[in-house]
């Protein structure tokens, strides 16, 4: 199983995740050029996409899917309840909503020779899910736009061999930066997004012998930046209360704007 980030962060996030006969896009928040163009660069075309998943309905995480839909016909993954949202979309266009697969937290289903997980995420959002991918042996997760995490998602991130979590700013330069008052509540808040710090309490329950890479991702534009997150991250694992050190996982940061390395498990 191949797994890559093509862009992630505040401004739009796309992640791949493939065998060599199934491939599947979790979200579509950037443009259709961009998707073609990093699906281009691990050597698959937008005909081959299989299916597309979504977590939830906000732009970041949609943008390009109305565009994808209508070109290629893929079926499109998510809660009835985001399907819903994003039906209603004007900005998406026109595309057949029959292509339209309800999904449910906690009820897996098949895409090819791939067995996907969606859990319940906590965010501001109708019912968003964050997924669990499943090939053989061999599983992913991506896990971004939780205001907060619990024993819950604990538990549907056990045994990853490699995930993308999301990171999304550091708390003070957020608090102290030029967000309107009611925003950084909203980020800050239970509905909102991973801080740093979290990010890193989180990986200390669920990193393991072979855990093979973790990816930092949604990261802010504005109140965050590649090195903290990492830092930050790194730190909170060393620190933690685990046999563990931060330097004992490849842990790289996903960009906004090109592609990560290609994780093959």
């Amino acid at each position: 199983m191949r797994f890559v980030s093509i862009a992630s962060g505040s401004s739009g996030n796309c992640i791949y995740a493939g065998t060599d006969t199934t491939h599947i896009l979790i979200d579509a928040g950037i443009s259709n050029k961009r998707i073609e163009q990093g699906l281009g660069e691990i050597g698959v075309t937008g005909k081959e996409l299989s299916a597309i998943v979504i977590t939830h309905e906000h732009s970041d995480h949609v943008k390009g899917l109305g565009i994808l839909a209508r070109k290629y016909g893929i079926p499109i993954y998510g809660t009835k309840e985001t399907l819903d949202e994003i039906a209603g979309m004007k900005s998406l266009g026109k595309y057949p909503k029959e292509l339209f697969q309800p999904v449910q937290a906690d009820v897996d289903f098949t895409v090819g020779d791939m067995n996907i997980l969606p859990f319940h995420i906590d965010h501001d959002a109708v019912n968003p899910v964050g997924y669990r991918i499943h090939n053989g042996k061999k599983s992913v997760a991506v896990a971004t736009d939780m205001g907060h995490f619990d024993q819950y998602i604990i538990e549907h991130l056990q045994n990853l061999d490699a995930i993308l979590l999301e990171s999304n700013h550091d708390v003070n330069m957020l608090e102290t930066g030029p967000y309107p008052y009611y925003l950084k509540r909203r980020i800050l808040g239970d509905h909102g997004h991973l801080s740093n710090e979290n990010a890193g309490r989180l990986l200390n329950f669920i990193v393991h012998d072979n855990m093979k890479h973790i990816v930092l991702g949604h990261l802010s534009k504005e109140n965050n930046y590649a090195e903290l997150a990492y830092e930050t991250v790194k730190l909170e694992i060393t620190q933690g209360d685990n046999p563990y050190s931060g330097s004992d996982f490849p842990i790289t940061v996903a960009k906004r704007d090109e592609i990560s390395e290609i994780i093959t498990l």
